[in-house]
């Protein structure tokens, strides 16, 4: 069967557009040999700084013939008394075929004129000329550049172009203004070691080809050479080093054949802060840093590793150049940390007046007023000891100061990271300093956590002051759109609620919040607390289901639109996820199955009565002089004994007391139903009818304490 090879060969690509690029063609051409009727066996993606590529094996040489329903005029306009009409007679003359290969058939809109016909398959070649267009015009990306006289638009400029069916050249021509690039079969090796051309003989010999040129197209392999060199070569140096991913892959997007360069420094530097040389390493050198061996604090050597994309034999000469320029980057970052050293942190203070947080909201010193009275709530709905308070408002006041340092304004990314450093030189007490740097994270999905209360109610208060402040100002994310991260600091909220269980009201500190912001800029309370809400529970909902928690069992336990779940939930987040690894945990193991059908029976029968949901107890609300068979007697006592478990579990949040109570009664409630003593619930009295749908209203009420049993599909 037929390979492929489309190479586009451009000037150098940026590394994102290259990694996005990458991953577009991986999901899109598939996709679109698919829906041609041409899927491969397999189909591969390659890139480097100088091409994009792919090659498709095992594709069918042409279509296969197929079946097509082609629809025609209404059946009254195409038949009049039974002939046809001068619109059917043009339908068929259109489609190719007689009139007697007309038939009708009903619609959602009447009756049409359909046409059954054969079409039969294209060359694969002819497909693909047609396709591959689509795929290079068809990439997204910023910054998008024009190059020439032409609208074309791309990345880079197009400089050649491969394009090969086996060892066939498939004719194919770009058009760009006055520049056409033919297809050929004639590649480029790497620009500096092999700068001649490459012709490849057929599509199965590319990755060979380029390989002989000094090409290494392979993302994939080209990321496993840098980590195995860079590793090597920081162990020859006698320390270790860092894969940090981010890098990794910029650095794989940068090369088309991989060497690593040793670079050094003056021992000075090392007196910096080790984040700040890491940052000016990794983040604007895109060097790889080399640790000293057996250090828990990751002290550095004066050495790094860089991964050049030039001669090998002349990785001298690039280090001087690459030395040259940290050491200017190291001696800029010793001057702004010396220089911010020479007053206390808290002296930063007034200059955040001038650092706007959002224009309607004032400046950052206004917004680490804000933060300092939310953290402040929040220890007082914790009922913290009284040293402890001292230390989280001090952290609140002095989280943001070191935005307006020299070094952060040169670094941003250290932002909080010098924080810390700062507060402790000023003094500062150490879990205070620390919060500062710790009430950033979770920086992102799979960050850690802040690691004392001190931070985590900094990093709390933070984000809930920019969620009310931002939602207050109708500044609500839609789409993909979330300019402020709301997303982002809703679920780092929850998150950290839940990994330390702290006993949270999520919606007194909302409501209060919002109170306080709706009172200062004069907006509708109401609203943007219900915003507020609903923003959190579809946080909620999506973390539940990231934890692996099947859909229905996180509508059981959320509810759906049921406002007693939905202040429940907000009002104790640890409740709520309990509550759904619970339910996990028991449809997993099957126990769930054990109650499943009698207290769901339970609770589709309760609806039509008008018992209270929160009600448990049976002697208030169920008449026992109305009873007229066993089996509503044997229900009322087993509902009396299930109270105090049911309660009990309440309080605890161990649902395996509520679980073993309906466990019990689930045999009494199937015999109300169906034993020899079953009872008709609708009878036509309608105060012993009211009286049993009490009856399995108190079933339902029990189950509901952990979940909304009328929510949950069986044998999910």
């Amino acid at each position: 069967m037929p390979a492929f090879l489309l190479e586009v060969g451009t000037e150098e690509l940026p590394a994102s557009f290259l990694s996005d690029a990458l991953v577009q063609w991986q999901e899109r051409i598939p996709q679109s040999l698919e829906a041609n009727s041409l899927k491969g066996e397999s189909v591969q993606v390659y890139g480097t700084p100088r091409r994009l590529a792919v090659v498709i094996k095992g594709l069918p040489s042409q279509q296969p013939d197929r079946e097509e329903e082609i629809k025609g005029p209404p059946a009254q306009a195409a038949f009049k008394d039974g002939q046809p009409t001068a619109a059917a007679v043009g339908f068929a003359k259109k489609q190719g075929v007689e009139l007697d290969a007309l038939f009708l058939r009903p619609t959602d809109k009447g009756e049409f004129v359909f046409v059954q016909k054969r079409i039969s398959g294209r060359p694969v070649a002819e497909i693909l000329t047609e396709l591959i267009p689509q795929w290079i015009w068809g990439l997204e990306g910023k910054r998008l550049m024009r190059w020439g006289n032409g609208d074309a638009r791309f990345s880079r400029p197009i400089r050649w172009l491969v394009a090969l069916l086996d060892e066939t050249v498939l004719p194919l021509e770009l058009v760009n203004g006055s520049k056409t690039i033919q297809s050929d079969r004639i590649s480029q090796g790497h620009r500096v070691l092999h700068p001649e051309p490459v012709t490849i003989t057929q599509a199965t010999d590319y990755i060979t080809a380029l390989k002989s040129a000094y090409v290494t197209v392979d993302p994939e392999e080209r990321a496993n050479i840098i980590k195995e060199q860079v590793k090597a070569v920081a162990e020859k140096l006698g320390g270790y080093t860092v894969i940090y991913p981010d890098l990794l892959e910029e650095v794989t997007n940068l090369v088309e054949y991989p060497s690593t360069v040793v670079g050094k420094f003056e021992p000075e530097f090392l007196e910096l802060p080790s984040e700040v040389i890491t940052e000016v390493m990794v983040t604007h050198q895109r060097y790889f840093p080399v640790f000293k061996p057996d250090s828990s604090e990751q002290e550095l050597l004066p050495n790094f590793i860089t991964i050049s994309n030039a001669d090998p034999n002349k990785s001298d000469i690039v280090a001087v150049g690459n030395e040259r320029v940290i050491r200017a980057r190291l001696a800029d970052g010793r001057f702004f940390y010396e220089a911010d050293l020479t007053k206390p942190l808290e002296n930063f203070l007034p200059q955040l007046e001038k650092v706007t947080f959002q224009e309607e909201l004032g400046s950052v010193r206004t917004k680490v007023d804000r933060v300092v009275k939310v953290a402040e709530q929040i220890s007082t709905q914790l009922e913290l000891a009284q040293n402890q308070s001292p230390k989280i408002q001090r952290a609140a006041l002095l989280c943001k100061a070191d935005l307006v340092t020299q070094m952060v304004y040169e670094f941003p990314e250290l932002q909080g990271i010098m924080g810390e450093k700062y507060a402790l030189a000023s003094g500062e007490d150490a879990e205070v300093a620390k919060a500062i740097y710790q009430h950033y994270l979770p920086t992102g999905a799979g960050d850690n956590f802040p690691e004392t209360l001190t931070g985590q109610i900094v990093a709390l208060a933070d984000r809930l002051d920019t969620l009310v402040s931002i939602f207050g100002l109708g500044l609500i994310p839609s789409g993909s759109s979330d300019p402020f991260a709301l997303r982002r600091a809703a679920n780092a909220v929850v998150k950290i609620t839940w990994f330390y269980n702290l006993p949270i009201n999520l919606d007194d500190l909302l409501a209060q919040i919002s109170t306080e912001f709706a009172a200062k800029y004069h907006k509708d309370q109401a609203s943007l607390t219900a915003a507020l809400q609903e923003f959190f529970l579809q946080r909620i909902r999506t973390l539940l289901q990231e934890e692996k928690i099947d859909y229905d069992l996180v509508n059981a336990v959320l509810g759906e639109n049921d406002p007693e779940y939905t202040e429940r939930a907000l009002k104790d987040l640890l409740d709520v996820r309990d509550r759904a690894l619970y339910l996990q945990q028991i449809r997993n193991d099957s126990t769930l199955d054990n109650i499943y059908e009698t207290v769901n029976r339970s609770t589709r029968l309760a609806a039509q009565g008008d018992l209270d949901t929160k009600q448990l107890e049976p002697t208030t609300v169920v008449r026992q002089e109305l009873f007229q068979k066993p089996s509503e007697t044997a229900l009322y006592n087993a509902l009396i004994e299930s109270v105090p478990q049911t309660q009990a579990a309440q309080q605890t949040r161990n649902y395996q007391l509520l679980l073993a109570a309906l466990g019990k009664i689930a045999p009494t409630v199937s015999n109300f139903f169906d034993g020899p003593d079953s009872v008709l619930v609708m009878d036509s009295d309608p105060e012993i009818k009211r009286n049993r749908l009490h009856l399995l209203g108190l079933v339902r009420n029990h189950a509901r304490v952990l979940a909304d049993f009328g929510a949950i599909v069986k044998n999910l």
